[in-house]
């Protein structure tokens, strides 16, 4: 994708040349309502790189207060939302944590639910909510099933801000997958 890019850049393709630009501007931000971007590549779009690290960030922010943290994720129907979704499962696993995947596809307030369900210290919500369809979104709820809030996310941001490179970010496939029975108690 990005080579694809360069190369049209290079050819004098000045809406190529902006879009690259606007790729590599910096980090996507972290914020109140989590991370929220068009998908592709670039450190300002919504891509497993991204998501690796943020899922990293927040492993290591929940690990401040609790050793071994337990987090919920969930994930809409939006392209790569299961990738990401078992993503973060892998990256909070490989770091100590517990993480259990919601079974399917489902709406954010049935993920808030879980969070407060399973007695979760926080919940990861892989969606972009009212954005276009081209975007994706992860949006992080704290152990009450509340969506993060000041000064939380700009902490939450620091410590994805600090993490080292991709590669050095361990993962493991040792996280459960929910079964349907949080969603008939949401019910």
């Amino acid at each position: 994708e990005l080579d694809a890019l360069i190369e049209a850049a290079e050819a004098g393709d000045t809406a190529a040349t902006a879009d690259l630009a606007d790729r590599m501007s910096g980090m996507l931000e972290f914020g109140t309502a989590g991370l929220r971007g068009a998908l592709g590549a670039g450190p300002n779009r919504m891509n497993r790189s991204v998501v690796i690290r943020a899922a990293a960030g927040l492993t290591a922010y929940l690990q401040l207060s609790r050793p071994e943290p337990f987090v919920v994720i969930g994930f809409d129907a939006r392209t790569n939302s299961d990738v990401f979704a078992r993503d973060t499962c892998a990256v909070v696993v490989a770091a100590g944590g517990r993480a259990a995947l919601m079974p399917r596809t489902l709406p954010t307030p049935v993920l808030a639910y879980a969070v407060r369900l399973l007695g979760a210290d926080a919940g990861v919500m892989v969606t972009a909510s009212h954005n276009p369809p081209q975007d994706n979104g992860y949006k992080v709820y704290l152990g009450d099933g509340s969506q993060i809030v000041p000064p939380a996310d700009s902490e939450i941001s620091a410590c994805i801000a600090a993490v080292g490179p991709l590669a050095s970010i361990p993962q493991s496939d040792d996280y459960r997958t929910l079964d349907n029975a949080v969603v008939d108690a949401y019910v």
